[in-house]
């Protein structure tokens, strides 16, 4: 394990900031001091994100007073139950501060939307950014993107990197059973998640934390993060380490083809998989010839005999039902075209009795 230390004249002007960066599992506390005045230069940060947890990043990096002249984030998509073309939460909160926006669907000029990534190429050289950070962006950024910016891509990364570099990290950690998750500031580099770490910082997983809760809380964490690395880039004080080689993972694009409950796996596992997916795609199991989706439940410690998915106990407010190893407790679900509520109210409508096999 490595300790590393940056210095930087000691000052009022200069606030510590406690980073710790993975080895293998175990961290190496790092401190370094960054300005938290106005004294440096604000930067041009060109900003590439789409969802929520990219726009608290833009809020606080606009907030921060760094100039923004440019954003990129992904085409409007269909949503809603009329499926009208609705902005991303980065497009809208672009718009509100009257920031440029473009919605390249690539930016590979040998891609499929060649013209689309001209566009983009256009774009970013006038906005002349002195940096680009990237967060959930959705597309992978070819070299000359990374050699635009004289001081190159930052990447808000939700986890302790190398452990779940991919597209679903907090929903991985969850579902991992992980105690911890966190938040890594990147330099990109062209592979996936690859690049030399600037900053991290942990966060603990609580034991009904769901990808909702955690998510909020990472985004915010994020936010925070890479206000302080513009800060050191400014003031030239960011050190870059490199990534371990143990301790790799990845985490996998969340498929809905995962959300079916597997009755046959443990108890704990469906329990955290329903936390993970939760609020997408939401797990669900088959009764009475419906999709429910299960929204909470709690791990039951018995000794069971029943076969996986039977119901092996009903009362006032929960359905027990036996796993591959212990059994079930189902607290919320949500029937279709319902809310999600208490399985009390669920019961109402569809009673099922003992013995009930649950697909």
């Amino acid at each position: 394990m490595t300790s590393l230390r940056a210095a930087l004249p000691a000052s009022q002007d200069f606030a510590p900031l406690r980073v710790a960066f993975p080895t293998n599992r175990d961290f190496a506390p790092l401190r370094v001091a960054f300005p938290i005045n106005r004294d440096f230069a604000p930067l041009r940060v060109a900003f590439a994100g789409t969802p929520e947890f990219a726009a608290v990043a833009l809020k606080a990096i606009h907030a921060a007073g760094h100039a923004v002249p440019l954003v990129l984030t992904q085409p409007d998509r269909p949503a809603g139950r009329g499926m009208k073309l609705s902005p991303s939460p980065v497009k809208q909160l672009a718009l509100d501060l009257g920031v440029a926006v473009a919605q390249p669907r690539s930016l590979r000029p040998d891609g499929k939307f060649p013209d689309e990534a001209e566009a983009g190429r256009v774009a970013l050289d006038a906005a002349r950014p002195d940096v680009l950070v990237v967060a959930a962006y959705g597309l992978i950024l070819p070299q000359w993107v990374l050699d635009l910016p004289r001081l190159g891509c930052l990447n808000i990364h939700g986890s302790m990197l190398p452990r779940w570099r991919g597209a679903a990290p907090i929903h991985r950690a969850i579902e991992a059973g992980d105690a911890e998750t966190g938040i890594t500031i990147m330099q990109m580099d062209a592979g996936l998640d690859t690049g030399d770490m600037l900053l991290a910082e942990r966060e603990a997983i609580a034991f009904d934390d769901t990808t909702a809760l955690l998510h909020d809380r990472l985004a915010a964490l994020g936010g925070r993060m890479i206000v302080q690395a513009l800060a050191g880039a400014a003031a030239g004080a960011l050190r870059p380490v490199k990534q371990p080689e143990a301790g790799v993972t990845y985490a996998h694009k969340i498929a809905k083809a995962e959300a079916a409950i597997a009755w046959t796996l443990p108890a704990d596992v469906i329990e955290r998989r329903v936390r993970a997916f939760d609020p997408f795609p939401g797990a669900t199991f088959q009764a009475a010839g419906e999709t429910v989706k299960l929204w909470r439940s709690q791990v039951e410690r018995l000794d069971v005999a029943a076969a996986p998915g039977t119901v092996i106990a009903v009362d006032g407010q929960q359905l027990v039902v036996a796993c591959g190893d212990g059994a079930l407790a189902l607290l919320d679900v949500q029937r279709p075209g319902g809310k999600r509520g208490p399985v009390a109210q669920w019961l109402q409508a569809q009673p099922l009795r003992r013995g009930a096999v649950l697909g």
